[in-house]
């Protein structure tokens, strides 16, 4: 980063303490309206079957570990599942697998050994392990964890989310106009929904298809969204979950050449730069989360996803 710069860098965060929560290969293909290269072939995970592990009740297909990420299926006949990943650093995410389809999970803890332990649900809140392993992982680009979906951030080639992506691509001027239009989009076009927020399962999961349709979201939707268009359009983004303060909190990171990694992310109006919060600028309130979130000193990552 440029210290020479008076610019203030701010905080996108994407919700606010009081709510519970909860590179990459660029098109050639240029849009005659901007100077931005709108990414047109979407990075996309698949489980190839080159590489599995598992048995009759879990499969792991770690076929693209080079890639950043693990795809995993619970195949028993469990109404749930668990699924905890270890890092090599000993950092341990814990997930609820959504149904019988492989689905997507990063390998956010760079390179190493992984542990993985997949467990189906018994009895109650009792589960039983059904498979365990570990494994080691090679990534060829530490960006790339964070330019695929994974379960968190879901897309496809056909979502709304990545059509959505190459429009507001095709209306900006570079990577940080993109970074903007995304922002103002989100903040003109999505609520927060408070009737969600009042009776949030534990094991909520993110739709950002169901999100941009519907246009009413908690700040993990906030999160997940963000992170979806701007990973789908070539821009490493991280989905941060953590502390801001004493409550459980989502915000993103995201990279760009000019800057490398900036945490809890920018936004900049053309002129200036200035503390903003899309789920309350959304809603009409980003003047009390400029006060709340002053230097982003309150903020403790716990998770990157």
């Amino acid at each position: 980063m440029n210290r020479n710069r008076t610019l203030v860098y701010v905080i996108l965060s994407l919700c606010f303490a009081a709510f519970f929560l909860t590179g990459c290969a660029i098109s050639d293909t240029v849009s005659e309206s901007s100077t931005r290269r709108t990414v047109t072939e979407f990075l996309i995970p698949e489980a190839s079957g080159e590489i599995l592990y598992g048995n009759e009740l879990a499969s792991i297909d770690a076929s693209n570990l080079s890639e950043g990420y693990l795809m995993i299926c619970y195949h028993g006949e469990a109404t749930k599942a668990k699924l905890r990943i270890t890092t090599p650093s000993g950092t341990v995410y814990t997930y609820t697998m959504s149904g019988k389809d492989f689905e997507t999970f990063p390998l956010s803890g760079g390179n190493g050994t992984y542990h993985i332990d997949i467990y189906e649900n018994a009895w109650d809140d009792m589960y039983g392990l059904v498979y365990s392993t570990d494994i080691d992982a090679e990534i060829d680009d530490e960006f790339k964890p964070f330019l695929y979906p994974n379960q968190y951030s879901r897309y496809t080639r056909d979502s709304h989310v990545t059509a959505l992506g190459t429009e507001l691509s095709d209306a900006s001027t570079g990577d940080l106009d993109y970074v903007k239009n995304v922002y103002e989009y989100i903040i003109q076009n999505v609520s927060y929904d408070t009737l969600l927020a009042e009776s949030l399962p534990t094991d909520y999961v993110p739709d950002v298809d169901r999100t941009l349709l519907s246009g009413k979201g908690i700040c993990f939707d906030y999160a997940a969204l963000m992170t979806a268009l701007l990973r789908s359009q070539g821009i490493p983004t991280r989905l941060e979950v953590g502390y801001s303060g004493t409550a459980y909190h989502a915000w993103i990171s995201v990279y760009l050449e000019e800057e490398g990694w900036i945490h809890q992310i920018i936004l900049f109006d053309g002129k200036t730069w200035s503390l903003m919060d899309p789920t309350y600028a959304a809603n009409n309130n980003s003047k009390v989360t400029t006060d709340y979130i002053g230097d982003g000193t309150n903020y403790l990552v716990k998770y990157s996803y």
